[in-house]
């Protein structure tokens, strides 16, 4: 059975099944990622959120920039993908924003927010350049990866571990948070948003796998 939230109503455990070399290979940079950041942070979710969210909020931004080119290259119309890459990018930042308030990151950090960024954007840049469904594919599986970071991070919260501070000013409002929410409302917001954006983006894989760039019901609806 699906494990699914009832604070969510999509399913947390979900899991793209890899489906050839290149699904294989998008699955295979995620894990190998996913190495430093467990090797780094451990279970330090705060500050894990604070610097993996500035990484996050580039593929967005690439893809988008990608589409609206090549929308402009082919003299067509983009069918809504630059819209919702782009709304995704800002998303991620949103994130961040949130949680700046809540992990202050150290100065070893921001340099490491720096150089990640750096690195991150030209080779996720290139990626998308020659393989987008590749691309699309990295980023949903790291979305995966960011549902799990955030249930443990929940299960932080709820066992006392981390305590459950009040939510920031900017989440409350950007997410329609009651007054009192907490932190364990914030996550429990930013997680159903990395659950959108990795059904989105294997959404997206998948209707470019099918040798379909257009909007259809191949691709992914846009969130609400």
């Amino acid at each position: 059975m699906s494990d699914q939230s009832a604070d969510s109503p999509l399913p947390l455990d979900h899991h793209q099944k890899p489906e050839g070399l290149s699904d294989r290979i998008a699955l295979g940079i995620v894990k190998f990622m996913r190495v430093f950041a467990d090797a780094f942070f451990s279970k330090r979710y705060g500050h894990r959120a604070v610097v993996l969210e500035t990484v996050a909020a580039v593929p967005g931004m690439v893809g988008g920039l990608l589409q609206h080119l090549k929308a402009l290259r082919h003299i067509r119309e983009d069918q809504g993908w630059i819209r919702e890459l782009l709304d995704e990018a800002e998303n991620e930042r949103m994130h961040l924003m949130t949680f700046i308030h809540i992990a202050q990151p150290s100065f070893l950090e921001r340099a490491l927010i720096m150089l990640g960024q750096a690195v991150f954007f030209n080779a996720y840049f290139f990626l998308y350049l020659f393989a987008p469904k590749t691309a699309h594919r990295v980023v949903g599986y790291l979305e995966e990866e960011a549902v799990i970071s955030y249930t443990g991070y929940l299960e932080q919260v709820d066992s006392g571990a981390v305590e459950n501070v009040p939510a920031p000013k900017i989440a409350i409002d950007y997410w329609n948070l009651p007054a009192d929410a907490r932190l364990r409302e914030v996550i429990i917001a930013v997680r159903a948003d990395e659950a959108k954006h990795r059904d989105m983006n294997h959404g997206f894989a998948d209707a470019l796998a099918q040798g379909n760039d257009k909007r259809d019901a191949n691709a992914p609806q846009a969130a609400e």
